[in-house]
């Protein structure tokens, strides 16, 4: 039975994961190159930083994942949140989906009698289980900040990433067969 939750939160915490690239793929495909570099105030970053910022912390947490610490040592945290002149919308892509593929990939080469091993955070000690939902809720917050944008950014010509506004009736009808 361990073994058999052991595997549904590891396929569910899969699920979760793709789940927040996805939604963060389809809003950023609906910015322009200018909005996806666009910061609305000193205090706020864009999508660019975000995704940045998003993809420092993947390279580090998920790296050597159950043997180093999540907190690499080469791991400038601070300039994630500075735009560099090689931050081009093609390059920040690219480092999206290599640290996306890396998440996936350790996590998907995690067993289930993998969930109670101790791993380090910043000399804090995680279960796996543990550091996998502290992952999910940080990524799932920055990507609503993306979508968030994103949808800021399209205005009018937002397409919904879910069930659009004034469509939930025909939508659960649909779903539910009525």
């Amino acid at each position: 039975m361990t073994d058999l939750l052991g595997r549904q939160y590891l396929d569910d915490a899969l699920a979760r994961f793709r789940e927040a690239k996805s939604l963060g793929d389809r809003a950023m495909a609906q910015v322009s190159d200018e909005d996806f570099f666009l910061v609305l105030d000193a205090e706020a970053n864009s999508i660019a930083l975000i995704v940045k910022h998003m993809t420092g912390n993947m390279r580090s947490r998920w790296t050597d994942f159950l043997t180093s610490d999540g907190e690499k040592p080469d791991r400038q945290r601070d300039t994630e949140f500075e735009t560099a002149g090689d931050d081009t919308r093609d390059a920040l892509m690219a480092r999206w989906e290599r640290e996306w593929t890396l998440v996936l990939e350790t996590v998907g080469a995690l067993e289930p009698d993998d969930l109670l091993r101790t791993v380090l955070i910043r000399a804090e000690a995680h279960t796996v289980v543990g550091a996998i939902n502290r992952q999910l809720t940080h990524y799932a917050y920055h990507t609503g900040q993306i979508v968030f944008l994103a949808k800021h950014f399209a205005s009018a010509e937002w397409k919904s990433l879910s069930v659009a506004r004034g469509r939930t009736a025909a939508y659960n009808a649909e779903k539910m067969g009525q």
